[in-house]
Parts: structure tokens; sequence; C-alpha cells
């Protein structure tokens, strides 16, 4: 008769929670929207909201605009006052005119208790161009073969001379953590929501300045630095090292992002700040990286075992990059979208004018190669 017992309040709990689980699924009922609408200015779009299941009562969908880049979002488009989900019906679709450049962010509200709509959220992005739009995502594309290519040559070089002679090991030092922070800022504010987030806070307009090619730079850049130091470690060096100079610039890097960790882990800063740490890392480093290689090309009076294609690569790309930082801006009327990532501003920037330096050693400074090894680098 126990066990009788126990089986019969087993079943009975089985059914409470299957009811419950029933009732918590009927209770879920929720808004899907599209998270970002971008349209070209003077456009119509036709958007369409859909819910998790059909809608027992007829749902009144209204809009809460939170931000407008400009003082009256109606001059940027033009939203419905509300929109009506019909008995039984899973998506209802409505007309959105586009006006001005401009961006909006809006959350959809409900008179429903059954619909829980309060973290659906569309921003929307009104542009000059969509042809604009394409060009500067193309040139993304281009900036981001010729930055990646641009490492092979010195790769290349190396593997054909078996030597690393006139590559500056500050040079490839200062790269390798310049490139991991870069890497570390990149992948925090394209793949955590968290932190995306975090900047649409601070950044309402909705506009990330990292694009999927930076992510893919950085972390290619990040592994081709490791061929060049394993390159360094089989190859002829003729004496090279890394200065005592760089070591006490690397240990000052770290020790800042180490004590950045805990100031975010403390939530004395924002993880966002954290990572935009990191970036001023990478900017630090792109700015003095170059100045060892410069210099011991200078006192060599030759460019040998420094790679001229890459150069010319990292030139073309650095111009590019720009290029495209003010297409974007031009294109959403946001030129503070160049200082909204500085470091990669800062990445194209500096690359071209150190490039220019190169080229002038390479063609006209040192054009007759005069090798003459270097036996031990001057901190």
């Amino acid at each position: 008769m126990g066990g009788l017992g126990l089986g019969k309040r087993w079943l009975f709990a089985q059914q409470l929670l299957l009811w419950t689980l029933a009732n918590l699924s009927d209770s879920s009922m929720h808004l899907l929207a599209p998270d970002a609408v971008t349209l070209e200015e003077d456009s119509l779009a036709n958007i369409t909201i859909t819910s998790s299941s059909p809608a027992n009562q007829s749902v009144v969908v209204q809009f809460n605009v939170t931000y407008s880049s400009k003082t009256n979002y109606s001059s940027i488009i033009t939203l419905p006052e509300e929109v009506l989900l019909p008995v039984d019906a899973t998506s209802v679709t409505f007309n959105l005119t586009a006006h001005d450049v401009g961006q909006v962010t809006t959350y959809l509200l409900s008179n429903s208790t059954d619909l829980n709509s309060l973290s659906v959220r569309i921003r929307f992005m009104v542009i000059h161009s969509n042809i604009v739009a394409v060009i500067s995502q193309v040139i993304g594309w281009i900036y981001f073969l010729a930055w990646s290519v641009s490492f092979y040559p010195q790769a290349w070089e190396n593997w054909r001379r078996k030597s690393v002679v006139g590559l500056n090991f500050d040079f490839l030092a200062l790269n390798l953590t310049g490139f991991i922070a870069y890497s570390v800022f990149n992948i925090g504010l394209f793949w955590i929501p968290y932190i995306k987030e975090e900047f649409l806070k601070k950044n309402p307009n909705g506009i990330n300045p990292v694009n999927a090619n930076d992510v893919f730079f950085s972390l290619h850049a990040v592994l081709l630095c490791l061929v060049y130091i394993g390159q360094a470690a089989v190859y002829e060096r003729g004496g090279q090292k890394v200065s005592w100079t760089a070591f006490f610039l690397l240990l000052i890097a770290w020790a800042f992002a180490l004590v950045s960790l805990f100031l975010a882990v403390a939530k004395q800063i924002t993880w966002l700040d954290y990572l935009y740490y990191f970036s001023y890392i990478k900017l630090a480093v792109t700015l003095i990286k170059y100045v060892p290689q410069a210099y011991m090309n200078y006192r060599r009076k030759s460019t040998e075992g420094w790679s001229i294609g890459n150069v010319l690569l990292d030139f073309t790309g650095g111009i590019l990059s720009i290029l495209q930082m003010i297409l974007q801006s031009y294109n959403n009327d946001e030129w503070r979208l160049i200082f909204g990532d500085p470091t990669k501003f800062g990445l194209g920037l500096f690359s071209v004018v150190f490039d220019i330096l190169f080229m002038t050693q390479h063609y006209c400074l040192y054009r007759r190669s005069q090798y003459e090894a270097v036996t031990a680098q001057e901190d």
C-alpha cells in the first residue's frame, strides 16, 4: 500500500509538473523583430514583427523611442503610432518611411500582459547611400587582405635567406604585444554581447566601429607574428636580441593591462573601458614599434632583410583603412566614428607615415644595398 501511495503521489507530481510547464509555455509568448534595420534616405521599407505563438486576443504594439540622433526623430523616419496583431496571427507588417540620415532606437510595447516585449528593440539607421555602404564593405575586405598578405613577404624573405638579420627584434616583440592587445579589443567589441550592449549604452547611435574583417585581421596578425618569432629562433640572427628598452616598455604595457583587469573585476571601471585600455596599448605600440626598425636601417645604411613588399602592402592597407572610416562617417553623418575607434584610425595613420619613411629609405636613401651585420643592439 505504501508503494502504491508513493506511485500515485509521483504520478500526481509528474502531471503537476507537465501542467506547470504547459502554462509557462503559454505565458512565454514574446515578440521578435529585426535588431537593426538600415535604410537609404528618402526610401520606403516594410518591417515585420512576429510572435512566438498565435495571439489569443488582438494585441496593440506601440513604439517607444528611446534615442534619436536628432531632436525630432520624425525628421529621420516616420513610424506608425501603433500596429495591430490580430487574433490567431503570428506576424504583422508595417510601413516605414526614411527621410534624413540619422539613427533612431525604439522599444516595442504592447497592451497584452501575456506578451513579453520589454526587451525587444529595433535600431533604425538611415544612411546616404547603399552603394557607399557596399563600397565601404568592399574596401574593408580589400584592406584586410592587403594588411594580412603584407606579413607574408617578410616571412618569405626570412625563409629564402635562412636569416633574420635586418629584421629588428624589438619590432617583433612590440608587434606581437600590440596585436594581442588589438585582438582582445576586437573580439570583445564584436563577439561578446555584454560588451556590445555596454557600447550601445555609451554610444546609442548604434554604430560599432569594429567589423568582422578587423577581428580576423588581428587574429591573423598574431599568428604571423608567432611565425616570425619561430623563424628568429631557428635562423641566423647575427647576434640580435630584444633590447632592455623594449623589455621595459613591454613590462609597462602588461602591468597596465593587469592593473586594469583588477579595476574591472572590482567594478571601478567598466569592462568596456577595460577593452579600450587594450586598444590604447595597441595604439602606443603602433606609435613606437617602427622606430627600432627605421633606426636599424639607418645604422646599417641598408634595408636588406626588411621586406619592401611588406611595406607596400602595409601602406595600401593603411590608406584603405582610413578611406573606409571616412566613407562610414560620411554615410552615417557621424564623424565621431573615426574617434570611436582611435586604435583603428591610429593604426592606419601611423602605418602610412612610417611606410613612407621605409619607402624613402629603400628607394632613395639606401638604394645600393650595403649589408652590414649588426652584432648587438643598442638600448
